[in-house]
């Protein structure tokens, strides 16, 4: 009874995986679904016009980003040198004062 099970399946299994003609409209049905799946050619134009226009923006934020950057550092470098100035200014301020007190000293 076993074997005879096994035939069938065999048999059903050997008709299932026979090879068979596709139908003649199967090649046309194909190649309408795939001229209706594509797009026009605007669309694509459209698509890397905005690519385009998203790289552009990226790129010029990345620019800006760089330039304030840059700006910051040039003015922290100028605040530097001010107070470096500053400081100079104010020693030799206190000594010329420290001179003038000495000589309003030695003059009275």
């Amino acid at each position: 009874m076993e074997h005879e099970e096994l035939d069938g399946f065999e048999r059903e299994l050997k008709q299932a995986l026979e090879r068979r003609p596709a139908p003649p409209s199967l090649k046309r049905r194909v190649m309408e679904r795939r001229a209706q799946r594509r797009q026009p050619q605007s669309m694509i134009w459209m698509r890397l016009a905005a690519t385009l226009l998203i790289v552009a923006i990226l790129g010029g934020g990345l620019r800006w980003g760089l330039q304030q950057r840059e700006e910051r550092r040039q003015g922290e470098e100028a605040r530097r040198q001010v107070m470096t100035a500053l400081r100079i200014t104010g020693h030799a301020l206190n000594q010329v004062s420290t001179k003038l007190a000495a000589h309003d000293r030695a003059g009275e």
